[in-house]
């Protein structure tokens, strides 16, 4: 059982955290999360309670007595952009390398060496590190890819799911299930007997994404993040334990809803499972495709969810078969058909010629075209007479100048046009790979590349997202500025580079 957020994170709780992160003493909410208190956070609390009530409390003068910064926050990094761009990468990953630390503040041990994003990032992320360890698999940096794969067993051993990332504040929720993808290059790089020696751990991850399932009828068809659906067939959805603000963007969360003229109870939830989903934030969570204050995000079971966990099902189903466990895999493979078959009911609009989500309360797919409807390419879901009509949206509506669009929405969100993004370059790129068509998958490789070069060449930085649509003008949009680094950047790149 996941223990209540004033257990996991208690300073969330308190009035000095509400009091500073509504003060917008810092820009990013983010920031006074990662703060580490120099004492407990009763005697701070009760040393607040006491103290603001004086005419001359100064609110920054208290956070610097009784909170150390968090060490990463000011770290600086300066480019040659003389060096040829591949080489930067390779170099950068000792740059982006935090070494195993104690838990302090917010951050939540582990016990090997792993790779930050860059930039507000100075932990850990789930989905993020699967596209960086492509590039690491580039690098032939398999020690850091065995740190990763088993720093994330450790979290599943330890907490019973990965968490969005290693910070207390992100506990209640995950992020889309890359872990056997990552298993997969380890076992690329070192055998077959990789899936034997974590395939525990796959299965507590599986046993996560599947909680609730056991307890599913007719009268109650969603519980935690799956739903059963009218035809006895269970999905996934994105969940988060919490309907609070997230600690690490309070005040826009309750500046937002504040905003509202009335937001349900689940407001709060739907906003963190949008979180989960990494796509923080999109039309593709909006019930109108346009506006935030109708996000709905658990009502909505997500094409790219369900693609990523129908192959943890086959890699369960190949993991057993190799383990003489023929039962096991036999249960698995049944359950991986029966998802695929879902996700092509389900996602599929034969009209539209593609994939959109589902969203289960209105019983009827959403409306949002979005990169996610790419995803059953890469896993090999779609039928081959699909993929043409998918083939032709992706060229003729999400192609750009700089790479492939995110959705077809202009919102102001950042997982939204114009912004694309890396991990969806790779994605939308290796499905269309995987059925043959060469010419755009190439095309979207190369103007993504030729993007991040004149980015870097400009500016000397890698980039969390770019703005595809006009290449020579920075990505915006989202909670807080453009970061650079990049992890996901970087390791997409690579793998572009050199296959």
């Amino acid at each position: 059982m996941l223990q209540l957020l004033e257990d996991t994170y208690p300073f969330a709780s308190t009035e000095v955290f509400k009091a500073v992160q509504m003060s917008s003493i810092f820009p990013d909410s983010k920031t006074f999360t990662d703060y580490i208190p120099k004492y407990g956070i009763e005697v701070i609390e009760m040393k607040f309670l006491s103290q603001q009530k004086e005419s001359d409390f100064n609110l920054a003068q208290f956070i610097t007595e009784n909170f150390d910064k968090n060490p990463f926050e000011s770290l600086e990094y300066h480019s040659d952009t003389s060096k040829p761009i591949a080489e930067h990468l390779d170099g950068l990953w000792n740059v982006l390398t935090r070494e195993p630390a104690e838990a302090q503040g917010s951050l939540i041990a582990l016990p090997h060496a792993y790779i930050v994003p860059g930039g507000r990032f100075q932990e850990i992320y789930y989905w993020d590190s699967y596209f960086s360890i492509l590039g690491l698999q580039t690098s032939r940096r398999v020690d850091l890819i065995e740190n990763i794969v088993n720093n994330f067993a450790h979290l599943i051993n330890q907490i019973g799911y990965i968490p969005n990332g290693n910070r207390a504040y992100f506990l209640g929720r995950s992020q889309p299930p890359f872990f056997s993808l990552m298993v997969e290059v380890l076992r690329e790089e070192k055998g077959d007997e990789i899936l034997a020696k974590y395939l525990p751990v796959l299965e507590k991850e599986y046993d996560f994404w599947m909680s609730g399932k056991n307890t599913l009828s007719l009268q109650n068809r969603a519980n935690n993040r799956v739903v059963l659906l009218g035809d006895g067939v269970v999905l996934n959805r994105f969940w988060d334990e919490y309907d609070t603000p997230r600690p690490e963007s309070y005040r826009e969360d309750v500046e937002l809803a504040e905003s509202l003229p009335e937001h349900s109870d689940g407001f709060y939830r739907h906003i963190r499972a949008a979180a989960e989903s990494g796509w923080d934030f999109s039309s593709r969570w909006f019930k109108d495709c346009q506006n935030m204050n109708t996000i709905h995000t658990t009502d909505i079971l997500p094409v790219d969810l369900n693609c990523l966990l129908l192959n943890l099902e086959k890699t369960l189903t190949k993991a057993h078969s190799l383990a003489g466990n023929l039962e096991q895999s036999e249960n698995y493979a049944n359950l991986a058909n029966q998802r695929e078959a879902a996700i092509n009911t389900y996602f599929y609009n034969a009209q539209k010629g593609f994939y959109f989500d589902y969203d289960f309360v209105s019983q009827a797919q959403t409306n949002c075209y979005t990169l996610a409807g790419a995803f059953p390419l890469f896993f090999k879901i779609s039928k081959q007479e699909q993929v043409g009509s998918i083939e032709y949206i992706l060229r003729t509506d999400f192609l750009k100048d700089g790479g492939v669009i995110t959705t077809l929405n202009g919102t102001g969100q950042q997982w939204d046009s114009p912004n694309g993004w890396a991990p969806l370059q790779y994605m939308t790129y290796k499905g269309l790979v995987n059925y043959g068509f060469l010419d755009l998958a190439n095309e979207i490789k190369n103007r993504w590349m030729n993007t991040n070069e004149k980015v870097y060449q400009q500016t000397g930085k890698m980039t969390e997202k770019y703005n595809v649509k006009t290449p020579d003008t920075l990505a915006g949009g989202g909670e807080y500025p453009n970061q650079d680094g990049f992890g996901w950047t970087n390791g997409v790149y690579l793998k572009f580079l050199r296959g």
